[in-house]
């Protein structure tokens, strides 16, 4: 810059001492400024105020020089001091050129601009709040800077900032929001850190609900979550423990749909986590996705109790999250504990009247609780017209006496046989927010996402035993309260359960078995499979839905029962005899039932035919089981049920 150079008001004195390379002339030159100023405010001089600011701005903030600009930024700093409250008509043009000083290369420099901004914002106090976007902005990079010097100077202002923003009711908080969602998604953990902190301060003003914004933070909060650092874990569990007490203490005013893909993704054990637009990945140790992971599932269990059927369109994708973690071992315990009371809870929002929702419909109004008559489940056993194979049921009541209480605990559900979940009483809905009779939602229950998800981890060998369970469980109590609508899915399950007869989960996994071989013998494990698939086969096979539904039966319309089958029985229990026959006909007391019974009757003996160690070593269990005999005669001893 020209020395020479005409920059009036300001005197040649002022100009050489601002861009001098002593501190000490360029603060003397300070004050004069600052003298100067307030002469101009002194005589109401607003167009020599500006032109002194513009000059201090674009010929010394801004210049190329390093001398020039630190004495630019003093200059601005007495501009602000000496115009007082007066301040906040010019800080679009204090702060700006301050701000653009914050990138500077030399740390000196940055550490300088940090000072100038300091008096700035705490001469103008809460006239800075409209420009607090590109504040906030210009110390998160600062938060991150290399030189502790800067660092230091940078949190004087944060904290600076922090109390202006608590102590004031004018805080944007509509306009900030976009900012903040943007850099929680940084991998630095000094930004990070910076972005926890002004969180909790936020949401420690009761001027401000953060809490209406959560599902635009959430995803963000979960990946800090898993920081390397203990320290910025720790703060970001206090933060998320926060947002969950008000949502506990205010669930009417939460948007729990809004947040509950994101739960899903995160209750997932993951690999990596990546921000929006991110290629770049974020690895996390192990230890840290299990706290993640366990976060996540403890809000998906608050989710489903306080919102309810609200969560029921996302139960696919919870599911797809929950039911691997049911085959936890004694490492992530606290993980598989939660996890099985959100299933279970997700099990007792599904009721009978999601039978009945017209399916060309996107959405209809319903009830946000079951009715005391809607509770009621289907009886455990039908009079007339019952199948042969509801032995089932009547089984699992027997078989329940050989095991210990701990083992039935673990294994029983009690809306197998009693259809117990919904009529226990207010003990399914206790804790859950409900809404007055007046007040409906509209949810739908996406029953082909939650059918496809069952199908796969049904299928999938590798799945441990206690999700294979939890999986016919949630069939069963799909058909007990959705016949109609589950029998559209039969000829696709059908085969599955029949290949789960040959079920292999007594070769106990290594994810499950630790747990499972304490309480029983990999034996009994794998009969508990055995027993749900049976008894969910029994359901399909004598279910009325399967006699009505359309598509399950002949196209003429002709009885659904086929032709004479030649079955081979055994001369005495327990033994196949080729030379004894009898054909399966139907006779006036022989019970109606629908097609199902007899593809199963079919598909069994076609199995025992091919399958050797089937028959071998399961044949003898299931065709007692399934011997007429079986619905009123209990086995002498546990020994005769496990031959």
């Amino acid at each position: 810059m020209n020395a020479e150079r005409d920059l009036s008001p300001l005197t040649p004195g002022v100009v050489r001492a601002l861009t001098d390379k002593l501190y000490e002339k360029r603060k003397v030159a300070a004050l004069e400024i600052e003298k100067l100023v307030r002469e101009f405010v002194a005589q109401n001089n607003t167009s020599q105020i500006k032109h002194v600011i513009q000059i201090l701005s674009q010929e010394f903030a801004l210049s190329q020089h390093p001398h020039s600009r630190k004495g630019g930024l003093i200059g601005l700093a007495a501009c602000s001091i000496a115009l007082g409250k007066d301040s906040g008509l010019y800080l679009k043009e204090l702060i700006e050129p301050v701000l653009t000083c914050f990138n500077d290369a030399d740390s000196r420099l940055r550490y300088y601009a940090c000072e100038a901004l300091y008096n700035i914002v705490k001469v103008a106090r809460g006239s800075v709040l409209p420009h607090f976007n590109v504040l906030f902005d210009g110390l998160s990079k600062l938060a991150a800077d290399p030189d502790p010097n800067v660092k230091s100077g940078s949190e004087l202002l944060d904290r600076l900032l922090k109390d202006i923003v608590t102590e004031s009711n004018q805080f944007d908080l509509v306009g900030f929001i976009p900012l903040l969602r943007e850099r929680i998604y940084s991998n630095n953990q000094y930004a990070r850190q910076f972005i926890i902190s002004w969180i909790l301060v936020l949401e420690s003003v009761p001027d401000i609900n953060l809490l209406d914004y959560l599902p635009e933070i959430l995803d963000g909060l979960f990946q800090i979550l898993g920081d390397n650092s203990k320290e910025i874990r720790k703060m970001c569990e206090v933060a998320l423990g926060e947002f969950l007490k008000e949502i506990k203490k205010n669930p009417s005013s939460v948007k729990f749909a809004e947040m509950a893909n994101i739960l899903v993704i995160h209750c997932q054990a993951a690999g990596e986590c990546t921000g929006p637009g991110s290629s770049t990945s974020l690895l996390v140790c192990g230890a840290n996705y299990d706290l993640i992971q366990l976060t996540a599932m403890c809000w998906m269990r608050e989710f489903i109790q306080l919102a309810g059927r609200v969560m029921l369109p996302y139960s696919s994708g919870i599911l797809t999250a929950v039911l691997p973690c049911l085959s936890y071992d004694d490492r992530k315990k606290n993980i598989k504990e939660v996890a099985n009371v959100c299933n279970q809870s997700l099990m007792k929002l599904v009721i009978p009247e999601d039978d009945e929702i017209d399916e060309a419909k996107p959405s209809m109004t319903i009830p946000a609780e079951p009715t005391s008559e809607e509770s009621l489940s289907k009886p455990e056993a039908v009079t007339t017209g019952e199948s042969q194979l509801v032995w089932a049921s009547r089984r699992v009541r027997k078989v329940k006496g050989m095991f210990s209480r701990e083992v039935l605990e673990l294994f029983w559900c009690p809306e197998a046989a009693q259809s117990s979940l919904d009529a226990s009483g207010d003990s399914s809905n206790s804790g859950v927010f409900t809404v007055t009779s007046s007040e409906r939602i509209q949810v739908t229950l996406n029953l082909d996402g939650i059918v496809q998800v069952l199908d796969y981890h049904l299928s999938d060998t590798s799945i441990g035993m206690m999700t294979r369970i939890a999986v016919l469980k949630w069939l069963y109590h799909l058909y007990i309260k959705t016949p109609r609508k589950m029998f559209r899915h039969t000829d696709s399950l059908f085969p599955i359960l029949l290949r789960t007869l040959s079920d292999e989960s007594d070769e106990v996994s290594a994810a499950g078995g630790a747990k499972i071989l304490e309480v029983m013998s990999s034996h009994l494990a794998g009969l508990w499979v055995i027993l749900k698939d049976l008894e969910l086969l029994a359901e399909i096979a004598s279910s009325p839905a399967g006699q009505t539904e359309e598509g399950h039966g002949p196209p003429d319309g002709s009885d659904v029962r086929p032709g004479p089958v030649e079955l081979h029985v055994p001369a005495r229990a327990g033994q196949l005899s080729s030379s004894s026959t009898k054909g399966l006909e139907c006779s006036p007391s022989t019970p109606t039932m629908n097609s199902y019974f007899y593809k199963f009757m079919i598909n069994l003996l076609k199995r025992f035919s091919s399958e050797r160690k089937l028959l071998e070593t399961r044949g003898a269990f299931i065709i007692r089981s399934e011997h007429p005999t079986s619905l009123t005669e209990a086995p002498e001893h546990p020994g005769t049920v496990l031959e």
